[in-house]
């Protein structure tokens, strides 16, 4: 099959055009007053990566065997797992990995269209320059996940409905601070908590590595969109702001149903809809789920979008204990100093 048209829908051409609407910013004050986003800007210099030099790709990869724990699988240790052979156990291994990096390499491309259209958009130089970094950043996710897919898995997904959804509504969405509020708030945080999982449990040392590049520039994106979203949102009319609140809100709900894995269980000739209902109640999936909220919840409050509407939304979807962890902007500090400390890095200009 010709590799360009593996993940597309099947009634769908392969390359998808949309018109959207476009607005650019032009800046003709260069002084550099933002020295939080400068300071990022020298850091995603300093920590650009080769993944053709970097990751070893002649690493063994057999996603049969499981990539990942079986008890990351929604359905594990229910009557639907014990009704399973175990090639049929070895094929839905397969098919569940093969699920979930397929959503991540759609949303890194995602990511990559809206990172280009912010460097556009956004008001402020430092921000141009910070972004114009993460156009290479997505560029190269984009290209580490179709190889590992590929080359190791032989297996696809198209874009999940959900996921296809909000990157829609966040190209589509000419305001640079609703793109950052989609893109680096919901989608970006919700991967940098899933890659974190996916790093600390898989069994194979070449998706662990390539997990574990992937999240140091990912830190990155999510404290970007903090850093700028942080100046912009306390002029923003209380209007302005619940239009925000209620588009935060809408992405969660999006992201909550999108990790279901509907596709898998269909692919896979089960009950969907009962396949579903039972990982709602496994107990270490629902962990898995509540920290890909983790990082959200806090980011979100110190942008001053945590409105008691607000809290009352994320509490009906079981999220609002996170609120008092630390922003991401923190979280990249901390991470950051760390790594200068340990001697893995020097600190930058």
């Amino acid at each position: 099959m010709d590799p360009l048209s593996r993940f597309q829908p099947h009634d769908h051409a392969p390359v998808e055009f949309a018109e959207v609407p476009a607005r650019i910013a032009y800046n003709w004050e260069y002084d550099n007053d933002r020295k939080r986003l400068s300071r990022l800007y020298e850091n995603a210099k300093r920590d650009q990566w080769n993944s053709t030099e970097r990751l070893d790709w002649s690493v063994d990869v057999d996603p049969e065997k499981g990539l990942i724990p079986d008890a990351a699988i929604g359905i594990y240790g229910t009557e639907i797992w014990d009704s399973l052979d175990p090639k049929q156990i070895e094929r839905l291994r397969h098919e569940a990995v093969s699920w979930q990096l397929c959503q991540f390499l759609h949303g890194e491309q995602g990511a990559l269209l809206a990172t280009a259209q912010v460097v556009d958009a956004v008001p402020w130089y430092e921000a141009k320059q910070y972004g114009a970094t993460q156009v290479m950043d997505e560029a190269r996710h984009v290209e580490v996940y179709r190889r590992f897919i590929l080359e190791k898995l032989g297996n696809e997904y198209e874009v999940n409905r959900e996921l296809k959804k909000l990157l829609d509504q966040i190209l589509g969405d000419s305001r640079w601070d609703m793109k950052l509020l989609g893109m680096q708030i919901i989608v970006e945080g919700l991967a940098l908590a899933a890659f974190g999982t996916l790093r600390d449990t898989t069994t194979n040392s070449l998706l662990r590595d390539l997990t574990a590049a992937v999240m140091e520039d990912e830190s990155r994106h999510v404290a970007y969109g903090v850093l700028s979203l942080r100046e912009h949102t306390v002029d923003l009319t209380e209007a302005e702001k619940i239009e925000r609140e209620e588009f935060i809100y809408e992405a969660c709900v999006l992201m909550r149903d999108r990790i279901q894995s509907r596709e898998v269980w269909e692919r896979m000739g089960l009950d969907a809809d009962r396949c579903i209902e039972l990982s709602e109640h496994s107990g270490i999936a629902a962990q898995f789920r509540h920290r890909l909220f983790s990082k959200i919840v806090p980011n979100v409050k110190s942008l001053g979008l945590l409105s008691e509407a607000q809290r009352e939304r994320f509490h009906a979807l079981d999220i609002l204990q996170y609120e008092d962890e630390t922003s991401s902007d923190v979280d990249h500090d901390i991470e950051l100093e760390r790594r200068i400390r340990a001697g893995e890095i020097e600190a930058a200009a």
